[in-house]
């Protein structure tokens, strides 16, 4: 079995191929990536128009990359998995009809994947873990905590109020002129910062939630900026270091209050796992900080590999290698969708960002 997997929701043109080799463990038999931060650098962040140009231009030579480099015809391929949501439209469009006129034309099955679930399954695919777990889901666009019942059932239990963490990195690295994107250019200068120059706050912290809220934080940042502007390069890697140690003690006070809820759920999971995903996992304070959380409490931690945790289409491919062997496909009527909740029943949280929509 083996499934070709297409993302394009956001500023990433990438393909893979998933299969399973002959014992049923799952192998990456190919991983493309191009990435377009240099088309988007100069603007601080994503430009929804010069993505999807962007997309529309490399994304076939990115599949035959794909295809040649796991030493395969197209032909050869089981399944045309695409990201359908949720993400930039434009660049869904190209992803979905290229996958739609792949399956089409090779008379292949298509899935169109939520990129939330590929996210929360990428650790089925490297450490082989079992349903149930708990799931914090870092990124540009989500902060979420979901506990993955199986398949296709999920239940969100936390969300933001206003920024999504990934946001708030890049809204940070922005204010202290750090370039795009901004969780790496964040972390880099953190190293050699004082985590306790400045007494940011932890939002939240303490309070009876499992929300998140990061845009006091950012806040606190901009006018501390402003009291010691101009700012020297020791300022801005104080800054960043405080900034990462709020966000750090945040993490923390979540997680241990999901898991404290996830232990009453499953009372018999005597091996409870935590799943960090996403692209703000691939901070190492933020993991070595939850790695250390879940061993003090009998719990095991597991985020991705580096590559896994930013948008990449090897996640992608397994879920819909996942659904596929569940007997699922998708219609070639499917259409791209902005947002596509991982939990629809979960309740709408209000906040300024959010505006009453399901996150």
């Amino acid at each position: 079995m083996r499934v070709l997997g297409i993302e394009t929701s956001c500023d990433e043109t990438a393909a893979a191929i998933v299969g399973r080799g002959p014992d049923g463990a799952p192998r990456i038999l190919s991983d493309i990536v191009l990435s377009q931060v240099e088309d988007h650098s100069a603007f601080g962040g994503v430009v929804p128009e010069i993505a999807a140009r962007a997309h529309l231009s490399a994304l076939d030579r990115v599949i035959e990359a794909a295809v040649r480099e796991a030493g395969m015809e197209l032909r050869d391929i089981d399944a045309v998995a695409a990201t359908g949501g949720p993400g930039l439209i434009g660049g869904l469009i190209v992803g979905l009809m290229t996958a739609k006129g792949l399956a089409a034309s090779l008379g292949k099955p298509f899935l169109a994947v939520n990129h939330l679930e590929a996210h929360a399954l990428t650790a089925r695919l490297t450490d082989g873990i079992e349903f149930p777990y708990l799931l914090l889901l870092v990124s540009g666009g989500h902060t979420q905590i979901v506990a993955v019942e199986g398949l296709g059932q999920y239940r969100r239990w936390a969300s933001t109020i206003d920024d999504a963490l990934g946001e708030a990195f890049d809204k940070t690295a922005k204010l202290l002129s750090l370039g795009f994107p901004g969780g790496p250019a964040v972390e880099r200068a953190a190293a050699n910062g004082d985590p306790s120059r400045f007494d940011f706050p932890r939002p939240l912290r303490g309070q009876d939630t499992l929300n998140f809220s990061f845009s006091g934080l950012k806040t606190a940042i901009r006018m501390e900026a402003e009291k010691l502007a101009p700012l020297g390069e020791q300022d801005v890697a104080d800054l960043c270091a405080c900034f990462q140690a709020a966000v750090r003690d945040v993490l923390v006070d979540r997680a241990v209050r999901a898991m404290e809820r996830f232990r009453e759920a499953w009372p018999a999971n005597e091996a409870p796992t935590l799943v960090a995903a996403g692209g703000v996992a691939a901070n190492q304070v933020l993991r070595g900080a939850l790695a250390t959380t879940c061993a003090d409490r009998g719990w095991r931690f597991v985020a991705p590999p580096l590559k896994l945790c930013g948008d990449n289409a090897v996640m992608v491919a397994w879920t819909g290698l996942e659904r596929f062997e569940q007997g699922e496909t998708s219609s070639l009527s499917f259409a791209p969708r902005s947002r596509w909740p991982l939990d629809r029943d979960a309740e709408a949280v209000i906040g300024s960002g959010k505006r009453g929509v399901k996150a």
